[in-house]
């Protein structure tokens, strides 16, 4: 299929979208379609047919060569498949692993929705905006979701946590530094083996020696319950607070 759309788009054309992003290592999230996007200049005359989508831009960028196949960068191939998506799941999703699985740095992302069209970029600016902050999972861009109701200080989020003494002691999702609490989203799955209960107990154990407390939360609650745990993460700030007003 990819062989026939460069065919059929001419000597320029290149692949792009989620096509370019699985042939550079993405998973990619599931899609309806299995259209073949390609960008080419835009004074061609070549129109979208059948399984090929074509579409024409005065920004070709350099491409790059897979498996003979020329392709969009990753960071442009993110972006416009991001561009075509209607709703927010799957563009958290692709957002996420290109950081994560794709090595992609978050300004890199930033520079080239703002270099793009504005066509379809409501959405994914959306979603870079709790990149940017941090969120390196649906979940933790969940979380934040959730962090906004509440009223709270921002906390840092996934930032390593060491002791006095120099001691790694975790990378919370989110802490919030001023009243030292951890905010941690946990996964069922996860933890449901002896080896990965057994490290959240270790670590749980640095929190408490250095003086953390922390607050755990099932990834699933943060949008089937959002108000709760908004709710019980007040709560928690408030209780570390007073705990440390005490303690002084």
């Amino acid at each position: 299929m990819v062989e026939g759309a460069l065919l059929y788009g001419g000597s320029e054309a290149i692949v792009t979208g989620m096509e370019a992003c699985r042939r550079q290592g993405l998973r990619g999230p599931k899609t309806t379609t299995d259209r073949i996007h390609l960008l080419v200049p835009a004074g061609c005359q070549v129109s979208s047919a059948e399984y090929v989508l074509v579409e024409r831009t005065t920004r070709m960028p350099r491409p790059v060569t897979v498996d003979g196949v020329a392709m969009a960068p990753l960071v442009r191939a993110v972006l416009d498949e991001c561009r075509r998506f209607t709703t927010l799941d799957p563009i958290r999703a692709l957002l996420t692993e290109a950081v994560q699985r794709g090595g992609l740095n978050p300004e890199a992302l930033r520079r080239e929705l703002e270099d793009g069209s504005d066509r379809g970029s409501a959405l994914p600016r959306e979603v870079l905006r709790d990149v940017l902050r941090g969120a390196r999972s649906v979940a933790e861009i969940d979380a934040m979701a959730v962090w906004r109701r509440t009223g709270l200080p921002e906390p840092v989020w996934n930032q390593e946590l060491r002791d006095a003494a120099g001691r790694y002691v975790g990378t919370p999702d989110g802490y919030f530094r001023k009243v030292q609490l951890a905010w941690e989203v946990d996964s069922y799955d996860f933890h449901f083996g002896k080896k990965q209960y057994a490290a959240t107990l270790a670590r749980n154990g640095r929190y408490a020696a250095a003086g953390i407390a922390v607050l755990q939360t099932l990834p699933s609650r943060l949008r089937t319950e959002p108000k709760e745990v908004a709710a019980e993460l007040v709560a928690a700030y408030l209780a570390a607070e007073a705990r440390g007003r005490h303690a002084a």
